[in-house]
């Protein structure tokens, strides 16, 4: 097992300043500036001399206020940037709210952080007890010492890791992975940046899989892809990614199960853009509409989910867990909200447009639930025993 030089806690408070220089003090300033120019133009209106000389003065103070807060922040980010590079501070996922942190904003912003500050984008990995684990076969052999030939891969959700499946462990008594070691599996956790395009995630996951299955300590007989809302995604993206290959890793998928995953997209997500766009139709919010179009390409791509251009394996089993915050999902507060963050028919893969993308899958339904109750609960417990056993 090894360990890669992650990020350090100062790496996370130099971003921190980097974005209040960005985002805060820009912010107030172009709002400041909208506003003052609204209250200006009135005050001009009447012509007085004195009037426009305030307004130069005004505008004079403001520039160079913001303009030395900005400086400050500039260089405050770079000087931390230095020391971090150097390994000065506590390791950013030392602890649970920093390895938090690190999954929500490289959710949030991940593609930019894969160009602008590659040592706080998450790499996609095999996770281990905290720990990347290399995709080599002692390394493997080491990690999974009781490796069977059934391996499930189990991939998190936006802005999540994969801690994220032991969510309710101490109410349920157990999680995913548990379940699977008793059905015979040997459950393999992933992270992933999922602020990168669907698609790139799904080619680095392809070989990601391929390694995997060519590295495996035993020969893998079946291979089971568990995915939470875009991890599902990203699961489909990466099995479009194919080849001839008489043993490739696709041809070793039995079961693909995913669990509040927006298929045909997310309306939460469309919201947040028509939001920003009517944000920006005004001088005086167009800031912040800028604030809300600071998503990432994964965010985007959850807009509209994965077409039909990605179809189904033909040979694997598809099995599709939806939830909704009502009992019924015909109510209408359960249709048009769904789960809070993703829709029935999204989450089955069926549309107006779309009858199904999954003819024959399993569909399981669960009434009065959220879209993180989905990340470990009996019912779905119970479901994957009947699945995979």
């Amino acid at each position: 097992m090894t360990v890669a030089s992650g990020p350090r806690l100062l790496h996370a408070v130099s971003l921190l300043s980097e974005v209040a220089d960005e985002l805060v003090v820009r912010t107030v300033r172009d709002t400041h500036d909208a506003w003052a120019g609204r209250v200006h133009g009135v005050v001009r209106a009447s012509i007085r001399s004195e009037s426009r000389v305030a307004e130069r003065v005004h505008r004079g103070v403001a520039s160079g206020v913001y303009g030395g807060l900005g400086a400050g922040f500039r260089a405050l980010s770079a000087g931390l940037g230095v020391l971090a590079d150097l390994e000065v501070g506590p390791a950013l996922e030392a602890t649970t709210p920093g390895r938090v942190t690190n999954a929500a904003v490289n959710g949030i912003i991940g593609d930019r952080l894969a160009r602008e500050r590659p040592r706080l984008a998450v790499p996609l990995a095999v996770r281990r007890a905290g720990r990347d684990v290399a995709v080599r076969a002692d390394d493997l052999r080491s990690a999974y010492p009781e490796a069977t030939g059934r391996v499930a891969v189990l991939l998190h959700g936006l802005s999540e890791s994969e801690t994220s499946f032991d969510r309710h462990r101490d109410l349920v008594g157990a999680t995913y992975a548990d379940t699977l070691v008793d059905l015979g599996w040997t459950p393999v956790l992933l992270r992933a940046n999922t602020g990168l395009p669907l698609r790139e995630n799904g080619a680095a996951l392809s070989g990601l899989l391929r390694d995997l299955t060519e590295a495996w300590p035993v020969e893998v007989e079946r291979l089971a892809l568990v995915g939470h809302s875009m991890g599902g995604l990203i699961i489909r993206a990466a099995c479009a990614v194919r080849t001839d290959e008489p043993r490739s890793w696709d041809r070793l998928v039995s079961d693909v199960v995913t669990l509040g995953t927006p298929h045909l997209g997310a309306p939460l997500a469309g919201g947040v853009g028509a939001g920003a766009r009517a944000l920006t139709r005004l001088p005086e919010t167009a800031a912040f509409g800028r604030i809300l179009d600071q998503r990432s390409a994964g965010v985007l791509d959850l807009v509209h989910g994965l077409d039909d251009d990605v179809p189904p394996l033909p040979h694997a089993r598809y099995h599709l867990v939806s939830a909704t915050l009502t009992r019924s999902p015909r109510h209408p507060l359960g249709r048009a909200l769904g789960d809070l963050l993703v829709r029935q028919p999204s989450a089955h893969g069926r549309s107006r447009r779309h009858p199904g993308l999954f003819p024959g899958a399993d569909e399981l339904h669960l009434p009065r639930a959220g879209h993180f109750d989905l990340l470990n609960d009996p019912r779905v417990h119970a479901a994957l025993r009947g699945w995979l056993a």
